[in-house]
């Protein structure tokens, strides 16, 4: 886990660990306190649970991570009306303004609420929505939608609204490691440690 400041570049924290947990993500961010840094905003991927986490501190979800949530959902080339209304909706995500990207998906949701609320009976006699992984896109942009524009409402600290600087990071890191492909736990991690120096 690795915790980088987006305006000077410098790992602020990192930490071996098995699995990511909100838990240690807490952990991480309380160790920075200790160590004498404030923390003015954080980027994160927007991991279940995560975005509501560090109270009182602006917290923005990574636009791409919330592009590639709906992407699993409706696939790059939707084939229905509705969905590629909403995939292309997504994609000015980046690009636009909180109020304008609102508004666009309310005219969405106006547009398509009897689809989206469409039921059928199945064998056991149960009655299912029809277009699940559409509700499932929706109600993900829907509730994530209150940390997609944290960069704005917090404009004097020029919060990014992707985690790219530290993606980016990992890739690097990631094809260095695949050049040295035989190294053992401990090698691997003087490399990292010393990866993350640079």
């Amino acid at each position: 886990m690795v915790f980088k400041d987006s305006l000077s570049g410098q790992i602020l924290y990192k930490q071996y660990v098995k699995q990511e947990t909100n838990k240690l993500y807490l952990c991480g961010i309380e160790e920075i306190g200790r160590r004498g840094i404030t923390i003015q905003a954080i980027i994160c991927d927007g991991r279940k649970g995560l975005l509501t986490l560090f109270e009182g501190i602006p917290t923005q979800m990574c636009n791409f991570h919330q592009i590639a949530i709906l992407r699993r959902y409706l696939t790059k080339k939707p084939k229905m009306q509705a969905s590629k209304e909403l995939w292309e909706h997504v994609l000015l995500l980046p690009k636009t303004d909180k109020q304008s990207f609102e508004g666009g998906l309310e005219a969405w949701y106006s547009k398509w609420e009897n689809f989206l609320n469409e039921r059928k009976t199945d064998a056991d006699s149960r009655s299912r929505y029809v277009h699940k992984k559409l509700r499932s896109a929706y109600r993900s942009l829907k509730t994530n939608l209150p940390w997609l524009f944290t960069w704005q409402s917090n404009m004097d600290l020029k919060i990014p609204n992707t985690t790219n600087a530290i993606d980016g990071h990992f890739a690097d890191l990631k094809n260095k490691l695949r050049n040295h492909n035989g190294l053992s736990t401990e090698r691997k991690k003087k490399f990292i440690d010393e990866f993350l120096k640079a």
